[in-house]
């Protein structure tokens, strides 16, 4: 493949992504009551927000390149991936923007929304919501496996890409089990991250979270 300036221009946004990414696992702190309305909380969410607002532009552009040779796979991975930066975007907005102002009146939703990605039962029953990290650490792993291997056949792109996004969801599956504690770091890629918090010392894939 050539590399072009057009490439790198596409490619960009999701290496940006993935960069932000890796600083977000690093810096988010614990998820408990008294860090929410910390300057940390609001900068890694900020940072958390601004990756899946890239992701998205990058991952469209990496699909695209290849979408012809990649096929159903390819389109599926496309898909789930972008279904799990969507779902980062919309709890990461939630967590930034408006626990903070609730953390005063109603900690008990607070706390309850943050066992989400944490595994600490709240007080408040938030029903199908309990689902999300499970289920964005499922769509960031069958969705990064799906299209790495789709890209590694395809070969438009080099194949190191699509092993390299193998490399990265595969390593998620057996963290996606684990959740962060209030004195620990949260499993690598529960929420990826960023929600995977997810996404060691940051956040699951739903998260990272």
């Amino acid at each position: 493949m050539t590399v072009t300036p057009s490439t790198l221009l596409r490619s960009g946004g999701l290496a940006a992504a993935g960069l932000l990414f890796l600083t977000v696992q690093i810096l988010h702190p614990p998820e408990v009551l008294a860090t929410v309305t910390t300057p940390r909380w609001a900068t890694v969410h900020a940072l958390t927000l601004l990756m899946a607002l890239a992701g998205l532009p990058g991952l469209t552009a990496i699909y695209a390149r290849q979408a012809q040779r990649a096929g159903w796979l390819g389109l599926a991975g496309f898909l789930l991936l972008g279904l799990w930066l969507v779902l980062v975007a919309a709890f990461t907005f939630v967590e930034a923007l408006v626990l903070p102002l609730l953390v005063a009146d109603a900690p008990g939703f607070v706390q309850s929304f943050l066992g989400i990605f944490s595994g600490q039962a709240g007080p408040v029953e938030l029903g199908t919501l309990a689902a999300a990290a499970p289920l964005s650490g499922g769509l960031y792993i069958v969705g990064g496996l799906l299209l790495g291997l789709a890209s590694w056949r395809a070969g438009v792109l080099p194949r190191g890409a699509g092993a390299l996004m193998v490399g990265a969801a595969a390593p998620a599956a057996p963290a996606s089990t684990r959740r962060r504690t209030a004195d620990g770091p949260e499993s690598a890629l529960v929420r990826g991250g960023p929600l995977g918090r997810g996404s060691g010392g940051a956040p699951s894939p739903l998260r990272r979270r």
